[in-house]
């Protein structure tokens, strides 16, 4: 992903600075800074430094291609041309650092040549097939005629604006050293008309002003094409990246399965199991004690009733946790109705949905609204809570209120952190909206999949 810097002139400042840069408020506006400003004279060097850089990489990559190209009646031109590539690859991570250095453009390294084995041959058909030595090569090709045109512009308009503001400082040294009365605007055989009384100085300068003024913005404007250019040829494809996040996300499933297994497993263990055990021995005991005293084998079986009992609740409570009955056979609405009757505040439920999601989807909002509702039960204190379900085009939203005290914050590794990570594995977003003081409003969005029918 890339990124540029996060202010600049017109863009806005960032959250809670209120147009502070480095914790100095600047007295004077955008417009008028940007000539002097680091960021532009950054961005100037690398408009200059553009030129000489792609005239360099652009006779490398077409000398090399076309001797490869040339050479491919024998067997030199395969690996001539996998050295074309693979030197556009390191020309490309130079221009990547130097996009980093002055336009402040963070640009992910591209994905890594694939060899399924080792050996000279092996590092050449990687180097060939890889949509990055390509995309590298393309940049080497097109940044050329750029290059030269945004240099040509930056080198007439930085110097002609700076050179008009200034003209009352140095006219003088025309009708002293140059023989003519000012600067000529004008002049053929007959007629000639010199800038040098001082309202035209003073119009010349002001004219001066205004290109200079616009000169940033127009540097600003070529360098948005490198941004594009360098982020797109020079960066990781979509594929890639999509790939990336999608192994990223594997983890996440993978971990999170492992983790409600462990739960399980603890739970069974910890709970309904111990229970049972005891279970057995009680009813083992009263089996023992049923012709000796009958009165305390009944108390005891009894008790291992009760027993039972129990377990049998906390087995519910188990499976409830993993899958609830209600969900699969009523759908969201009751589900939600149903754990929002055990949360310690009252809570109004609205489900606006004209069909069931897909299972899958079905169940990650109902343990998203249940975390949630778990959190306002025992961190919140809160007096009431609300929960929304809607659709919106192809996604499914949740949003979950409460007035409690707030503070909720996803960012420090809490439960609702999880619950972030979880969302995300299956391209859902989570967004939490909770001020010192509340109120607290959570909104969570997952992609929509209708349940297929059979």
């Amino acid at each position: 992903m890339a990124t540029e810097y996060g202010q600049g002139y017109g863009l806005p400042a960032e959250p809670g600075h209120s147009g502070y840069a480095g914790g100095r408020r600047h007295r004077l506006p955008a417009a008028l800074r940007a000539p002097v400003e680091g960021r532009t004279w950054r961005e100037l060097g690398y408009v200059l430094l553009s030129l000489p850089i792609s005239i360099l990489l652009f006779t490398y990559a077409i000398t090399m291609v076309s001797l490869g190209a040339g050479l491919l009646v024998t067997f030199l031109g395969v690996p001539v041309l996998a050295a074309a590539l693979a030197g556009c690859r390191g020309f490309g991570a130079v221009e990547r650092a130097r996009a980093r250095g002055l336009l402040g453009l963070e640009v992910a390294e591209p994905e890594p040549l694939r060899m399924r084995r080792r050996g000279f041959m092996a590092w050449i058909g990687a180097v060939l097939k890889s949509g990055t030595s390509w995309r590298a090569l393309l940049y080497a090709v097109l940044q050329l005629p750029w290059a030269v045109l945004s240099f040509s512009v930056s080198a007439v308009v930085w110097p002609m604006g700076w050179s008009l503001l200034t003209y009352p400082l140095w006219f003088w040294a025309l009708p002293a050293y140059g023989d003519q009365p000012g600067m000529q605007l004008y002049g053929d055989e007959h007629h000639r008309i010199y800038l040098d009384n001082p309202f035209e100085i003073a119009v010349t300068s002001g004219v001066g002003l205004l290109f200079t003024l616009a000169t940033p913005w127009i540097v600003r404007a070529l360098t948005m094409v490198d941004r594009v250019m360098v982020h797109g040829l020079l960066g990781p494809s979509r594929l890639a990246t999509r790939v990336v996040e999608l192994e990223s996300d594997r983890g996440v499933v993978v971990d999170t399965a492992a983790a409600d297994l462990r739960r399980i497993e603890r739970d069974l263990h910890d709970g309904a199991q111990a229970r049972l055990v005891a279970l057995a021995m009680d009813l083992g005991l009263a089996k023992e004690k049923l012709r000796e005293d009958p009165q305390v084998a009944a108390r005891m079986v009894d008790e291992a009733h009760g027993e039972v009992k129990t377990a049998l609740q906390e087995l519910r409570d188990l499976a409830r946790g993993i899958h609830p009955a209600v969900l699969t056979d009523r759908g969201l609405d009751a589900a939600l109705s149903s754990v929002a009757s055990r949360c310690t505040v009252p809570v109004q439920v609205e489900v606006d949905l004209t069909e069931r999601p897909a299972p899958a989807i079905e169940g990650i909002a109902y343990f998203t609204v249940s975390e949630l509702l778990q959190n306002i039960s025992k961190h919140s204190r809160a007096t009431w809570a609300a929960v929304e379900v809607w659709r919106t085009e192809n996604r499914l939203m949740l949003q979950v209120v409460d007035n409690g005290v707030g503070g909720a914050d996803v960012s420090e590794g809490s439960g609702l952190a999880g619950l972030a990570e979880r969302l995300d594995a299956v391209d859902g977003i989570l967004v939490v909206d909770s001020p010192a003081g509340g109120p607290t409003r959570v909104t969570a969005e997952l992609p929509w999949r209708a349940q297929r029918t059979r």
